[in-house]
């Protein structure tokens, strides 16, 4: 008989249970399928706890990509602004050009026609640099600043209120966008 009964057990709790080779009764058989079984509000409390989590990564997610689209956005602008700083360094020295030939030109006594065609050519020059951001340091008479003025020598101040001022700017210094491009070379009262 029992042999029989063996033979009515179906192949498939066989696969389902091999280590009891088709010997699980029905009782057992139960047992498990009411284990394996969840009820619905473990099951919505599971889902709930699912949905939370893919949330919070969907939230970090775009979070990460809105800070990375600002600092690239925030990146592009001070590069746009900068862009053009190698040939606004290049320029300088042409500014000061002028500004010694204007300044030769007046002590020399060279006609008003010609100082003002000089003066018309650096004005449009210096007019578009600002535009650009470029601006001058206004350097003489101010407390002497490592981060802005480089000194080149150190004399005397001529008076008490001079000491440790510049007393002297021998090339100005200029800011592009705020940011120092080239120190101002200065003589410092002692």
């Amino acid at each position: 008989m029992k042999h029989n009964e063996k033979k009515n057990i179906s192949e498939e709790e066989i696969r389902e249970n091999p280590e009891n080779n088709g010997e699980n009764t029905q009782e057992e058989s139960k047992r498990t399928q009411k284990k394996n079984r969840k009820t619905k509000s473990e099951e919505i409390a599971e889902l709930k706890e699912q949905l939370a989590e893919l949330n919070d990564k969907y939230l970090r997610l775009f979070s990460d990509f809105d800070n990375y689209r600002k600092r690239s956005n925030a990146e592009k602008i001070e590069l746009i602004k900068t862009a053009s700083r190698e040939v606004i360094e290049g320029l300088l020295p042409v500014l000061d050009d002028f500004e010694r030939a204007l300044q030769h030109l007046k002590e020399q006594g060279a006609d008003e026609q010609t100082i003002q065609g000089v003066e018309l050519i650096y004005n449009k020059l210096f007019n578009y640099l600002k535009q650009k951001g470029l601006e001058p340091m206004d350097s003489k008479g101010k407390e002497f600043n490592t981060d802005y003025h480089d000194a080149i020598t150190q004399i005397p101040a001529p008076s008490e209120e001079l000491k440790g001022k510049v007393v002297d700017v021998i090339q100005k210094g200029y800011l592009l966008n705020g940011n120092i491009i080239r120190h101002a070379k200065v003589v410092v009262g002692q």
